[in-house]
């Protein structure tokens, strides 16, 4: 797996050593729950996350996630990956999914990482690429709007972590709408 770089970000593979800086920023409830995984309860469930969820070993190749790290510190704070949608409308075609660390919202990363990995995944073919939120994360769909994707549905999500379904709102935009 690449290590990628932007104007102000390293994205780089998780790493085992990593579970400290996860769960510093993985035990806030106001960054899982928004995004549909339960608050880290310590380290070891950090760990447990990486080596189940984030590190990439023996995922499909267009399942791809990558730690956010600031240009300068190799400290992750947040998260971002590519993985195939399971939209009804899209599903099969690339989908962005993101977080980052409560100190680091509102400065522009994950737009730029997003628009970063819009650009790789038209570049690697893709017509359409998706993003989602759950409903109410207004945080979320103000990135998604930034990064020029548009609304297309809604569909009810089950989330495992909360037994319970959300309704989780959709939003493409294809290689020549992006252009």
């Amino acid at each position: 797996m690449s290590v990628l770089e932007t104007q102000r970000l390293i994205l780089r593979p998780w790493r085992e050593n990593d579970a400290a800086d996860l769960y510093h920023y993985a035990k806030d409830p106001r960054v899982g729950p928004a995004a549909g995984w339960a608050v880290h309860k310590d380290e070891a469930d950090s760990l447990h996350i990486l080596r189940t969820v984030l590190m990439n070993d023996g995922k499909a190749e267009n399942e791809v996630t990558w730690a956010v790290t600031i240009k300068g510190s190799d400290e992750p704070v947040g998260s971002i990956g590519i993985f195939p949608s399971e939209v009804s409308l899209g599903e099969g075609e690339p989908e962005i999914g993101y977080w980052i660390g409560v100190p680091f919202w509102g400065q522009g990363y994950i737009p730029e990482a997003v628009r970063f990995l819009l650009r790789r995944c038209f570049e690697k073919g893709a017509e359409r690429v998706w993003c989602s939120h759950f409903e109410g994360n207004e945080k979320s769909r103000r990135v998604i709007e930034k990064c020029g994707f548009q609304y297309r549905c809604t569909q009810d999500w089950f989330i495992p972590a909360f037994n319970e379904t959300r309704k989780a709102l959709y939003y493409s935009v294809s290689r020549e709408d992006w252009a």
